[in-house]
């Protein structure tokens, strides 16, 4: 069965280009499409869609808050659709609302095809997108609106190990699975099996919400440690 996505934005030529680009691929359909998040709620409730491919700010309701309604008010409808966030460097503090909401992921409105379909099919397929590079952009414009924080180790790292910690810093970085392996010079095996002691220890969905869980503690700032 196909990836049914949907597409929620307020610009038409848009929803067109990102329809046309989908429409070529065998694994994929638009299922639904909405011009604003009032609109996607109401066709999700009798629409079963995979992934939402959802833009920040539209007239009625924006896309943060229809992404939290979605992924923790369960207003969904069939089924529990994945979130992907789409944005432009201008509304950076928007898609980090929007993964605290529960998005799964983020990328940017001039992403080239294939890193959106690829977007698309992990967070289809159970996993988060945090492209490296964007997240350390996005990311650093914004974290100073954060609260500060102590220099200790914040209380909810606490039940880390030191090697986890490391883990979660790195992932907060920006990292793959496989970089993060070849930086601790330990097998990508280990270091899976490290994120998913510390997404159990934390009680995090995915890597996405270790990403803000790590700025938000102070454990990464802008420009770095």
């Amino acid at each position: 069965m196909p990836i049914r996505v949907m597409l929620v934005d307020d610009q038409v030529l848009l929803r067109t280009g990102f329809r046309m680009v989908l429409a070529a691929q065998p694994d994929m359909e638009v299922a639904a499409e909405a011009g604003d998040g009032l609109e996607a709620l109401e066709v999700l409730r009798s629409t079963a869609i995979d992934v939402v491919l959802m833009d920040v700010r539209m007239p009625r309701l924006d896309g943060v808050e229809t992404t939290r309604r979605i992924c923790q008010a369960g207003e969904g409808g069939p089924g529990q659709p994945k979130v992907l966030i789409l944005t432009t460097f201008d509304l950076d503090e928007y898609a980090f609302s929007g993964l605290k909401s529960g998005a799964a992921g983020f990328m940017l409105k001039d992403v080239p095809p294939d890193e959106l379909l690829g977007a698309i099919r992990a967070v289809h397929s159970g996993d988060s997108v945090v492209a490296p590079s964007t997240t350390r952009r996005l990311l650093d414009r914004f974290v100073t609106m954060l609260p500060t924080g102590e220099q200790s180790t914040p209380a909810e790292l606490e039940q880390l190990t030191d090697r986890e910690r490391e883990v979660l810093l790195l992932i907060a970085q920006g990292l793959s699975n496989g970089e993060i392996a070849a930086q601790l010079f330990v097998s990508e095996a280990t270091v899976k099996t490290h994120v998913g002691r510390i997404l159990a220890k934390l009680g995090l969905r995915d890597r996405v919400q270790a990403v803000v869980l790590a700025y938000e503690t102070g454990l990464v700032r802008a420009g770095g440690r």
